[in-house]
């Protein structure tokens, strides 16, 4: 999963310095002169984070946090601020902010927070996507085995299923097997497991 530092800011010489600590540092990053610009780019498949200088001309960082989150862009965003911005920061904190920093900053403290803030949002990416593939998966299932997959999910035997649904013992065995194919587990447990990802068990 690619991830990149998006360093935005409106003097050359702060792109500059950020983005060499950031390559002294293996993480790899792109700058953008101002605020504008890097909207025109984002969207919300964006990986890595966002360094967002607060005061920029045109458009601030606050703004453009803002219609970033209006675009539902996940990025996670951390404010390079001066000492009168603080009050900004925090707000934005409030708002779904990553985190601040003061101007002039530690180097390490801020690639700490960076590397912080991409392992976050690889995580969240990663769960994203186990999340896609099991509803991908789930839409593979036929009716039938919806209803059997929630008797198995409640734990009931397969005799029990096949009262309740009117079909023979062998036929549940066969459901059963191909649910366990499709989803791709091995066990009534196993597929329990998978399922608590979606934070609940799928409707019929």
């Amino acid at each position: 999963m690619s991830t990149t530092t998006h360093i935005v800011d409106d003097d050359p010489a702060v792109r500059d310095a950020l983005q060499w600590l950031l390559r002294s540092r293996g993480v790899q990053s792109q700058t953008w002169v101002s605020a504008t610009d890097f909207l025109a780019f984002a969207n919300r498949d964006l990986c890595g984070c966002l360094l967002l200088d607060v005061r920029m001309p045109g458009m601030s960082g606050i703004e453009l946090f803002d219609r970033l989150r209006d675009l539902h862009c996940r990025l996670p965003v951390i404010f390079l601020t001066g000492h009168g911005d603080v009050p900004m920061a925090v707000q934005a904190l409030k708002d779904g902010a990553f985190d601040f920093i003061e101007k002039p900053y530690d180097d390490n403290a801020l690639v700490d927070k960076v590397l912080a803030a991409i392992d976050q949002d690889t995580r969240r990416a990663v769960r994203e996507n186990s999340i896609l593939c099991l509803e991908q998966k789930l839409t593979t299932l036929t009716q039938r085995e919806q209803e059997v997959m929630q008797r198995i999910l409640a734990g009931k035997l397969n005799k029990v299923i096949a009262d309740e649904l009117g079909i023979a013992m062998r036929t549940v065995e066969v459901h059963r097997s191909r649910i366990f194919e499709k989803m791709k587990v091995r066990s009534a447990v196993e597929l329990s497991q998978i399922l608590g990802i979606l934070g609940d068990k799928p409707k019929d």
